[in-house]
């Protein structure tokens, strides 16, 4: 049987020792974004609004999103961002 110490940092358990980074990697990312976006401030397009929604981009998927946002507008993506 392995030690603790012994067993790879990504098979064990995480502990307060351990650096936990936002990006979910040992080691934080070395640039990071200068503005962050939400809504639709920004141009976005149908595969955009399908990921934003938790879905794959499938053909009926992306044209899901079309159809929402020519009801809905540039609005639309909205609801699945902060």
């Amino acid at each position: 049987m392995m030690e603790p110490s012994e067993v790879p940092a990504t098979r064990r358990a995480r502990t307060e020792e351990d650096p936990v980074t936002s990006n979910g990697r040992e080691q934080a990312a070395e640039r990071r974004p200068t503005q962050l976006y939400t809504g639709s401030e920004r141009p976005y397009d149908p595969e955009d609004l399908v990921k934003a929604s938790g879905r794959e981009p499938t053909p009926e998927s992306l044209e899901w999103a079309r159809r929402l946002i020519a009801e809905e507008g540039p609005g639309a993506i909205e609801r699945y961002l902060p």
